[in-house]
């Protein structure tokens, strides 16, 4: 089981609320508040705040019978706490579908990497990981392109 603290996959998250993964990508449209981390591939990570918003959201929908509309106002009002904007403390590296921490190297030397606050060192390597993502798609897409040629 992931701690607390970890990001949690849309699957996660689908299955935690007993909520389709499409619903929660429509939530996300409606309800602003909801911001979680895009990786490689449009990949989301759903940060704490973020799972219990949603969980908030769907008592309010499916329990006490609110309209979208009507959880807009809540939230509009205050009257439903929305989380805070992901700070760079607050980025952790994503966890595996078994909870284990996926590695995604080191960028710098060690001895560049060692004058950054743990938090910088996380962000930045989560953009080389993301950058790497990217830089593999460009590769399928160059390699196509040389095909029908």
């Amino acid at each position: 089981m992931k701690s607390a603290t970890a990001y949690r996959t849309i699957s996660e998250v689908s299955t935690d609320l007993n909520v389709p993964q499409h619903v929660l990508r429509f939530w996300e449209t409606k309800f602003p508040q909801i911001r979680p981390l895009k990786r490689g591939g449009g990949r989301r990570y759903y940060r704490p705040e973020d799972v219990e918003l949603l969980r908030r959201i769907q008592v309010l929908l499916y329990e006490d019978r609110y309209t979208i509309k009507g959880v807009q106002r809540l939230l509009k009002e205050g009257r439903i706490s929305d989380p805070p904007p992901p700070s760079p403390e607050d980025v952790d590296e994503p966890e595996s579908e078994d909870g284990e921490e996926m590695a995604l190297g080191d960028p710098l030397d060690g001895d560049d990497m060692s004058v950054l606050s743990d938090s910088l060192r996380q962000e930045i390597m989560l953009v080389v990981d993301e950058l790497r993502s990217l830089r593999s798609v460009l590769s399928r897409l160059s390699e196509r392109s040389d095909k029908k040629t």
